[in-house]
This record gives C-alpha cells, structure tokens and sequence, in this order.
C-alpha cells in the first residue's frame, strides 16, 4: 500500500513539473543608425586646418587619397615612409579617430 501511494506521489509530482505558465515574450526592437557614407575628394580641396593638424601628428606623411561625408568629416589614407595608415578628422583639424 504505501508503494502505490508513493508511486501515485511521485507520477502526479513528476506530471506537475512540466505544468509551468508560459509567458509571452516581450519583442526587442533595435535601431541601426546608417553610417554616412564617404565620398572621394582630390587631396587638394582638403581644408588647410586638416593638412596642418596632419603635419603637426605625422611629420612626413604623405596624403594619399581623402573622402568627406555629409557632416564634413574626412577619412584620410595617408602613407609614412612605408606604413600605410586611414585617420579620420572633422573639418577643423581635429582627430576622431586615429
């Protein structure tokens, strides 16, 4: 007798562990912010603030190529002796990243 209580306890506790309330879940929305794009530009319509400060951080360096997006910012691909290198830099000379 107390095997079939036991039994009958463990089969209704064991029954009841998959008796759980399922909760919905909530959706997660993200925004991706495009990044602008860069155009290309001719080394020579880069502003003189940015070929200052560029002298100033890399003596020697030799502008290669520049590209400028909507906000004005400027990524410059830029060559020292023989290391290659892209800076990026708003139009008052200052570096956002190196």
């Amino acid at each position: 007798m107390k095997k079939i209580i036991l039994s009958a306890a463990i089969v209704f506790g064991s029954l009841s562990i998959y008796a759980t309330t399922i909760l919905p879940s909530e959706e997660v929305k993200m925004e991706v912010a495009a990044q602008s794009e860069y155009t290309e530009v001719s080394t020579e319509t880069v502003p003189t603030p940015i070929k200052t400060a560029l002298e100033a951080a890399y003596p020697g360096a030799k502008l290669v190529k520049a590209f400028v997006n909507d906000k004005k910012e400027y990524k410059l691909e830029i060559a020292v002796k023989d290391q290659k290198a892209t800076v990026y830099s708003d139009v008052n000379g200052n570096w956002l990243k190196i």
